[in-house]
């Protein structure tokens, strides 16, 4: 049986779909491998903290391309550098044990890091600033676009256009600046309509700025250009890194199938349980997935058929999915609710569940002839967990349980471990007296007259059938005709049954209470032991050094009470006395846990720490800076607010002003002056300058965007405004 149709038949499409959406990528539930060995990876990254891995697509294209000797698309490239990023992280989170060991192992190259990734930021887009001619080619559009919003603002203001004017807004319609006119617009204005609104109003883009269009379009075809030969290095740069692509895709494609799992669990607080290498299934507290307020079973199946019997609409059904479908999860390591502490699941190599009526006018098949297909299926398997609902359902029960007692018998002889449910009594009396096969039945509520949906192991249940045909709306005269036909001794029986059902249900209410009171005296009993035992062991070390203390005194007494001058013996008994146990003080070590930026204390000085090793750390101090020993520094109580007074004398040229013209200068000059332009700023007590460098081929703005990033003083910068030469000139603030 297909592992969908699998899914499908035991109601856990659902469940499956709400896990499936927690991987980053589509794949199979089943993962490669030994499945201990994941279950102890699993176990591991439980008791860590980290976030889920980014959505990404298969590497398959991406491999396949690159092994063509393909151009990749730099949406291509950024699925490898997202993957890789995230392990990176996971990597610099430093974990210990088994999951530390398998970061170490993941060495990112170099080449990868410096030639491809670095190109990228955060949000996959292309850095521009890397590359000087891309970063003038922006710089330009940019002027250009300005250039288009200032014309149409000037439109928007011109008295011969003005009448025609439906608003004083900029739309853009495909991407195109356009205004909105009225009817005649072409007297005072050339331009082409973009579209056209329902109350006959015309969106036309002025002529005038077509050149400025144009402008950027050759503009963006030389970008264009530009990135099409960074693909190709990237793309190359790739090719040679192939078996590494293929190393960090399946060590992705492995921790995926991790963290998938860890986080649906927490999500759902569900449990994960491995399979064990035997063949017992005993569940605790386990809900299936697909009841929305289910009443969680507990169940010991661990011999080779379990029979479930009893009232209709009782829940047999959903027992035996209940057991497959734990069954089925554990073998594939999928979270589900239960109690992981008390429940036991084997690992099956097969499952099949045959629930379904086979009864179909297109195969022209009767259910029983369905039924005995699907048994003869069974004789050629082997170590199979198998699930059947109504397994006399289309034929005479009678002949019916002969017969599948004895299938049943065989199929036990080859192995199989079977869940049987059935409302005939016949079938499960044959098979009761086999030690291998396990009696359950659903319990139903007299007094209510409805099912309980609870079971009880290791009796026969009633069908109740004149009950649930009463509860269904049938009259009762029907009923009781049918109770007459069905006679008297039947009803005995099936009351003798109930009786002992009734009995049954009663002795396990009382079992339960003294195993949950024996459960609390022995765990009491436990932890008093183990007091106990804590205790006498400090009691026997303490008298131990009693002993070796009061020993050494008394021979040092005697040695004192044998010398003869009164000097000597209280020589002796002070050394005796010092012997005795004395009383220690705990040792108290000061330990604190900076971090870069808090305010500190090195002996009589405050300042800030700006950096920090092992051993040493810089602190500034009134605009100092000094390496001093770590352990030499205190936390300081508050942040510095006044600073003391230092007298420094300088003598340096002043400059007067607040403007820096770098137009003419290549980009050392420009370097050289910025710099002694600063700090005369600085020291005269300026917050505020202004750099004009012009736009030109956009090299010395490079620079000078360059050089602020770097400046340690530079708070801030920015363009300046129009009037102050706009994109030529820039805005530092110190």
């Amino acid at each position: 049986m297909s592992l969908d149709s699998l899914i499908d038949r035991l109601d856990l499409t659902g469940h499956i779909d709400s896990f499936n959406a927690f991987f980053s990528r589509p794949k199979k539930l089943f993962i490669e491998g030994d499945q201990e060995r994941h279950f102890n990876y699993i176990e591991a990254l439980d008791k860590l903290t980290f976030r889920s891995p980014p959505k990404v697509t298969e590497f398959q294209p991406i491999t396949s391309h690159l092994k063509k000797q393909g151009v990749l698309r730099f949406e291509q490239i950024f699925e490898v550098i997202k993957v890789v990023r995230y392990f990176r992280t996971l990597k610099n989170s430093t974990y210990d044990g088994i999951i530390g060991e398998w970061m170490h192992k993941i060495q990112i190259p170099e080449r990868f890091s410096d030639e491809v990734e670095s190109y990228f930021d955060l949000e996959g887009r292309f850095n521009e600033e890397l590359d000087e001619e891309l970063f003038g080619l922006s710089l330009r559009i940019k002027v250009i676009k300005d250039e288009i919003n200032a014309s149409m603002r000037r439109l928007l203001h011109n008295a011969k256009v003005s009448p025609y004017l439906v608003d004083t807004q900029i739309h853009y319609v495909n991407e195109e600046e356009c205004l909105l006119v009225r009817g005649g617009f072409n007297h005072v204005m050339k331009g082409h309509v973009a579209g056209r609104t329902s109350g006959g109003f015309f969106y036309v883009v002025p002529d005038a700025m077509a050149k400025n269009r144009d402008q950027i379009k050759s503009i963006q075809t030389m970008r264009e250009v530009k990135f099409y030969e960074y693909a190709k290095t990237f793309s190359k740069a790739l090719v040679e890194l192939l078996p590494f692509i293929a190393f960090i895709d399946k060590e992705f494609e492995r921790f995926d199938h991790y963290q998938a799992r860890l986080h649906f669990a927490r999500a759902k607080d569900l449990a994960i349980i491995k399979a064990q290498k035997n063949r017992e299934i005993k569940l605790a507290d386990f809900e299936h997935p697909a009841l929305h307020k289910p009443k969680p079973v507990s169940v010991d199946f661990s011999k080779s058929v379990l029979m479930i019997t009893g009232v209709n609409a009782g829940g047999k059904t959903m027992l035996l999915k209940a057991i497959l479908s734990a069954a089925l999860m554990a073998k594939y390591l999928i979270p589900m609710k239960l109690n992981k502490h008390k429940s036991v699941i084997g690992n099956f190599k097969r499952f099949e569940a045959i629930i379904d009526d086979p009864q179909n006018v297109k195969n022209d098949i009767s259910t029983f002839a369905g039924r005995m297909q699907q048994f003869s299926h069974l004789f050629s398997q082997h170590d199979a967990l198998v699930g059947v609902d109504e397994i006399e359902l289309g034929t005479d029960s009678d002949e019916a349980a002969a017969l599948f007692k004895v299938i049943l018998d065989d199929l036990i002889a080859k192995g199989q471990k079977i869940v049987v449910t059935t409302h005939h009594k016949r079938l499960a009396a044959l098979m009761a007296d086999r030690d291998d096969v396990e009696l359950m039945a659903a319990i139903y509520d007299e007094e209510h007259r409805q099912p309980t949906y609870e079971f009880l192991q290791g009796i026969i249940g009633k069908s109740y059938a004149f009950e649930t045909a009463l509860r269904y709306g049938i009259m009762n005269s029907v009923v009781e005709r049918a109770k007459t036909v069905y006679g008297e001794n039947h009803e005995k029986l099936n009351e003798l049954i109930e009786r002992g059902a009734e009995l049954e249900r009663e002795l396990k209410v009382k079992q339960a209470l003294l195993d949950e009171k024996l459960t609390t005296v022995e765990s009491r009993e436990r932890d008093l032991k183990a007091q106990k035992e804590e205790l006498n062991h400090i009691l026997q070390e303490e008298r131990s050094k009693l002993k070796m203390s009061y020993a050494s005194s008394i021979e040092k007494a005697k040695e004192a009470a044998r010398q003869s001058d009164t000097k000597s013996i209280h020589k002796k008994m002070n050394e005796a006395n010092r012997a005795l146990p004395q009383e220690e003080l705990p040792k108290q070590e000061m330990h604190y846990e900076f971090k870069i930026g808090d305010p500190v204390k090195y002996r009589k000085s405050r300042g800030t720490l700006i950096n920090l090793k092992a051993k040493e750390a810089m602190i500034e101090v009134e605009g100092m800076r000094l390496r001093v020993k770590r352990d030499e520094l205190r936390p300081s109580g508050n942040v510095l607010k006044k600073k003391t007074k230092t007298d420094v004398t300088h003598k340096i040229e002043r400059r007067s002003g607040l403007k820096l013209d770098l137009h003419g200068l290549r980009a050392e000059e420009a370097e050289e002056k910025m710099d002694k332009f600063l700090s005369d700023a600085l020291i005269d007590g300026w917050d505020e300058v202004i750099i004009y460098h012009g736009i030109g081929t956009g090299k010395l703005s490079y620079a000078v965007k360059n050089f602020l990033t770097a400046h340690p003083k530079v708070n801030s910068f920015e363009d300046a405004p129009q009037h102050m030469g706009g994109f030529g000139a820039k805005i530092v603030r110190l």
